[in-house]
């Protein structure tokens, strides 16, 4: 067995770390050491989305990362999407256009779109599809996230897009 390495990271903006096994996931790192628990597994090949968080500012599958190569970076979990108890805006709009129903799949899809939202302020429902695309959800038909989504744009600054959405 492997020894164990010393990481320190910062997890929603509160500096962890310790001795992890290299081998170790930074899903299971962050749900099971840090009790994390918004960050779910579903396929464990990086193909669902479900376990997605952003590590320096950029969407990452989690369960393709080991916790060693976070070790410095700035990770950020659903859990820390609310500021002060306030739910983000696209947390907002995703409860306001109904963009969940069982909720599994929710957190990783509000973590790909935070970096593509702040990319693309302004987006189309072709290039929201696109980028909902690497993220799967098996209870809706994706129109309300689609809304939801674009809902959240609009709230936050982007407007409607050009073409309409």
């Amino acid at each position: 067995m492997a020894q164990p390495v010393e990481i320190s990271l910062s997890v929603n903006g509160v500096r962890q770390g310790g001795a992890v096994e290299p081998r170790l996931l930074l899903s299971d790192f962050l749900r099971h050491e840090l009790g994390l628990t918004g960050t779910h597994v579903g396929c464990e090949h990086g193909v669902c989305g479900a376990c997605t968080v952003l590590m320096d500012g950029e969407a990452v599958r989690s369960c393709l990362v080991f916790a060693v190569q976070a070790d410095g970076a700035e990770v950020v979990t659903v859990e820390g999407l609310d500021s002060g108890g306030e739910l983000h805006p696209l947390q907002e709009a995703f409860r306001d256009a109904h963009g969940l129903q069982c909720g599994f799949c929710t957190p990783g899809i509000l973590m790909s779109m935070i970096p593509f939202l702040r990319d693309n302020p302004r987006p189309d429902e072709p290039q929201i599809r696109e980028a909902l695309s690497g993220n799967l959800c098996r209870c809706t038909g994706y129109q309300n996230i689609v809304e939801s989504v674009r809902l959240a744009a609009e709230r936050m600054g982007g407007g409607p897009s050009p073409g309409g959405a």
